[in-house]
């Protein structure tokens, strides 16, 4: 409105203070106007220059997310070109279809044609819904570990621990960090993943029915009809054991992708199908992994040290910050590379002159199993246990001819 009666044009912001003195302060200095127009055009003119002192270019807008059962808690918070962070906006919505539509039209409505990328914690299974909905709408979405987060609040110096402070420093994080966008697994590998976490709670729970069993057996005078009950129960178990494997080796067979991948990782001494598939579908084969450090910091096989001068030297240790069946589908794997493996057992037998921790040399071996994972996956060539002593020999003959 006033730009139209007093014939002002808007200006680029870095020039704002001249173009304002020379625009508006003319209008101010003339003669013979009221009193009454005086004061109208001092309050545009403040109010024209605090407008655009306040004109800030926003270069990052972030949906911070804490995910609950029933609910959503959000923060808004964007990052200006003076690189100066704000959080602006708070609100809470179900965590239910309609309330990832309102949340969508919420944080577009305030996004001021700047992207929003939502940020969330995993929490759970809770969390997926919402993702799987902002991936299938082409919304930027990032998924970070909970550690992560936790890590980071600790940084803020905030006592108050809420749900709302919570999505703030969710927001914060997101703000401040450059995260990779999640995508949606592909659903062979989504189901492969729940078939294999699926037969490892089978095993816990059979697990605990034979200890119960052996118990029962050996007392003084055991119950019989308790012992046919629990026999019926881990007969049960197997049977649905064999049940996942058979539906784990259809979906084997029948995608060329992983029947491919899975052949190559069963190249590894010690890796067997059943591993090769919870490698493949833990890490979505193998989607966003860069390289091996990564991946063992996704698995929580990396290493923590604790070192400050002289007087602080803690011991080493893995962080298990990370996805324990991986950790966990590792295990036996490595005591039968260490076992029918030169190359493996010849570290194990290093670390334990080292240190005499056999536990800790085997752990050391399922780190390096599952590096070779994905340098197999990245070569695409089949493991060769004798790779090393062929190219030694090469060497020596390469000296020899020289």
């Amino acid at each position: 409105m006033f730009s139209k009666r007093y014939g002002l044009t808007l200006f680029y912001l870095f020039e704002f203070e001249q173009n304002v003195r020379n625009t508006v302060y003319p209008y101010i200095s003339i003669s013979r106007i009221s009193n009454q127009e005086k004061k109208r055009r001092e309050i545009f003119t403040l109010f024209f220059t605090k407008k655009l002192i306040s004109m800030k270019k926003i270069l990052k807008l972030v949906a911070g997310i804490d995910v609950a059962q029933k609910e959503l808690v959000v923060c808004l918070g964007r990052i200006s070109d003076d690189l100066s962070t704000e959080l602006f906006s708070h609100k809470t919505f179900p965590n239910t279809s309609k309330g990832f539509t309102s949340l969508v039209a919420w944080a577009n409505k305030s996004a001021q044609k700047i992207a929003v990328e939502f940020v969330m914690e995993a929490t759970g299974v809770y969390h997926e819904s919402l993702a799987y909905f902002l991936a299938g709408k082409s919304l930027r979405v990032s998924i970070v570990l909970p550690n992560k987060i936790s890590n980071y609040s600790k940084t803020l110096n905030v006592k108050t621990v809420t749900d709302k402070t919570a999505s703030e420093a969710i927001a914060q994080f997101g703000l401040e960090r450059k995260l990779d966008n999640w995508q949606p697994p592909k659903p062979v590998y989504k189901r492969l993943r729940q078939l294999t976490r699926e037969r490892d709670q089978v095993l816990q729970v059979r697990t605990v029915a034979k200890n119960q069993l052996h118990a029962e057996q050996s007392e003084a005078e055991p119950n019989i009809s308790s012992l046919e009950r629990i026999k019926l129960h881990i007969a049960f178990l197997d049977k649905q054991e064999k049940e996942i494997m058979s539906e784990v080796r259809k979906l084997v067979t029948g995608d060329e992708e992983i029947k491919n991948l899975s052949g190559l990782l069963c190249s590894i001494t010690g890796i067997g199908l059943l591993t090769a598939v919870i490698v493949l579908a833990e890490t979505n084969g193998f989607d966003l992994i860069r390289n091996k450090r990564q991946l063992t910091s996704y698995t929580g096989l990396d290493v923590k040290e604790k070192q400050s001068g002289t007087s602080v030297k803690g011991k080493s240790k893995i962080s298990k910050h990370g996805n324990r069946y991986l950790r966990k589908a590792m295990h036996l794997p490595a005591l039968a590379a260490i076992r029918h493996d030169e190359r493996y057992k010849a570290i194990f037998v290093r670390l334990v002159s080292k240190h005499g921790i056999k536990m800790k040399a085997t752990v050391a071996v399922q780190r390096k199993l599952l590096e070779m994972t994905y340098t197999i996956y990245k070569s695409q060539i089949k493991y060769d246990k004798n790779y090393l002593t062929k190219k030694e020999e090469e060497r020596e003959m390469d000296q020899q001819v020289a």
